[in-house]
């Protein structure tokens, strides 16, 4: 079950195309839904997260939080809004653009793609694409 929540005034102009499209993607990598929440929140929100977990004092886009079982993904997805309009701004692309390609980020990261090193960047750049292009397909 694919859950949307929201810590500021931004909602989702259509969550059920957004939850079909993430499903799209889960089966694309072969794996089934577990629960999966987004929570959507500005920088200040996220920032806390960020401290209280991770330790670290940083603003960030995302931060995924993984309760994935073998192949059923399930997590936490924790998005600030802000970063997403700020990077929206300075990548020169559409808003809704960038909310997707950080909504799809996080879960491949359930899905087990990785980002640390330059090979996984490139990986994980060429699988967000992909989903991306996932988004407009009607099923």
């Amino acid at each position: 079950m694919i859950d949307f929540h929201y810590e500021l005034d931004f909602k989702l102009d259509n969550a059920t195309k957004y939850s079909d499209w993430i499903t799209r993607i889960i089966k694309m990598e072969k794996s089934s839904i577990g629960q999966l929440d987004y929570v959507f929140c500005n920088d200040s929100y996220l920032l806390n997260i960020n401290q209280q977990y991770l330790k670290h004092d940083t603003f960030t886009d995302i931060i995924t939080f993984d309760y994935s079982q073998g192949r059923q993904v399930a997590g936490d997805i924790f998005i600030s809004i802000d970063r997403v309009r700020e990077n929206a701004k300075e990548f020169v692309v559409d808003f809704n653009e960038e909310l997707r390609r950080v909504m799809a980020h996080g879960i491949l990261h359930l899905l087990g793609y990785k980002d640390k090193s330059v090979s996984e960047s490139i990986e994980m750049r060429e699988r967000e694409n992909e989903a991306m292009r996932l988004f407009h397909v009607e099923q």
